[in-house]
């Protein structure tokens, strides 16, 4: 049932949608045609489908179902740019969608325009169904904001001249983090799940429930980019008992030895970034890794990954506003100022992996009509991330957030924070 809009939450969409449709196209203004149409690989979409798509899904959802008399400005692009809606019909191979050199970049800024022109005229009138869904296409587009950013970063890290989106980060360098600490977690019966009383959730985030949690204790930090070189010295990647079954053997027949875009030199290990290549830093975060990797290092570590229930309990209290914001090179920031008697970085630096099974919840029904589409097919063989990374919006990411990636995928900005048992 679609709720009540007040005219302050309208007035707050409105300015909401030309934010964020203003920030997608800002993201991709240093782009050429040529940087917005390549595709690196079957996982990752050029930008100019990601600016086209969710296009789409406003044109498709808002204007084509509850704007009387709208015509779509290419009725071709449904099939180019649907992504994965069986319910919409056919549409172009995934797999190819770097093939798609026309319509050319502006010819999608002029599409985008069209759409955000007809929709804010329609905005003020429409009813409260569409109103709900142009607040999901608004976090929908948030999300592929991210993913444009992590698309380009294994685009460009493909080119032989690893070039730079961005300039490199100015500050004074950190020092290295003390050790780590271990922080209590709830027991007993929690609640975890969105309730439905405050705010925008995902259909995957609900319904709220009760989980049980056993005696153990969070790491009150991630792990670094020090810690992890360590992992590596100890011939972390070369000890079979640490590692899954499928992990070990997606280690061998990728040859994995190191965190995607890390390379190793006579001056030491360097990472590749939306800054180009730079030099790995110790007191950051480590990034860029599978489910294997932060399974296998908790292994080495003695301890292991936190569960979703864990995890999302201990960050109900914790704000999510710090450090989730789209500036300069997007990669996650060591902390000069820690407190070790609490949990810190749980938003926005790196997405957290847990050991839970992306999974419906109790209770869970997929939305009804094509939208019901977005994330219920998707629960199976994937893993729940928690916190939100360096290149997560910001207002996007907030404790009941699942976002979900099979286990040997790492072109996200994926690290992980150590669970114990007590």
């Amino acid at each position: 049932m679609a709720r009540r809009w007040t005219e302050a939450q309208q007035d707050a969409l409105e300015a909401r949608y030309r934010d964020v449709r203003a920030l997608t196209q800002a993201l991709a203004a240093p782009l050429s045609d040529a940087d917005a149409t390549v595709q690196s690989m079957p996982d990752a979409s050029p930008a100019k489908w990601h600016l086209a798509h969710v296009t789409w899904f406003f044109e498709t959802f808002v204007l084509r179902d509850h704007v009387a008399g709208y015509r779509p400005f290419d009725p071709r692009y449904a099939f180019l740019f649907n992504s994965y809606y069986e319910a919409e019909g056919a549409r172009h191979p995934r797999a190819m969608r770097g093939m798609l050199t026309r319509p050319s970049l502006t010819e999608i800024l002029r599409w985008r325009a069209h759409v955000d022109d007809a929709l804010s005229a329609a905005l003020p009138t429409l009813p409260a169904v569409a109103r709900d869904l142009v607040a999901l296409g608004l976090h929908h587009e948030q999300q592929h904001q991210e993913l444009l950013l992590t698309d380009l970063l294994h685009l460009l890290s493909c080119n032989p001249l690893e070039p730079a989106l961005f300039a490199p980060p100015s500050g004074t360098p950190v020092d290295l983090p003390g050790p780590l600490h271990w922080i209590e977690g709830r027991e007993g019966l929690v609640e975890i799940g969105d309730s439905g009383n405050v705010g925008f959730a995902f259909d995957c985030e609900g319904p709220a429930h009760k989980a049980l949690l056993h005696p153990h204790a969070l790491a009150h930090r991630p792990i670094t980019n020090g810690e992890w070189i360590a992992f590596i010295e100890d011939g972390g990647y070369r000890a079979s008992a640490h590692w899954l079954s499928d992990g070990w053997a997606w280690l061998r027949e990728e040859g994995i030895n190191a965190p995607l875009y890390w390379k190793r030199s006579e001056q030491g290990w360097t990472r590749f970034g939306l800054d180009g290549r730079q030099p790995v830093d110790p007191a950051a975060p480590v990034t860029h890794i599978s489910l294997y990797e932060a399974d296998a290092y908790a292994s080495w570590a003695g301890a292991r990954l936190p569960t979703e229930a864990e995890w999302e309990s201990a960050a109900q209290n914790i704000s999510p506003l710090g450090g989730v914001q789209l500036e300069g090179p997007s990669c996650p920031s060591p902390h000069a100022a820690e407190t070790e008697s609490a949990l810190t970085q749980m938003f926005g630096d790196v997405w957290e992996w847990t050991g839970s099974a992306f999974r419906p919840y109790p209770g869970f029904r997929p939305t009804e009509g094509a939208v019901g589409e977005y994330n219920g097919k998707f629960m199976s063989g994937q893993f729940v991330l928690k916190g939100g990374s360096c290149a997560t919006p910001r207002g996007h990411v907030r404790a009941s957030y699942r976002n979900f990636f099979y286990p040997h995928q790492r072109w996200q900005f994926t690290g992980l924070r150590l669970a114990k048992d007590l």
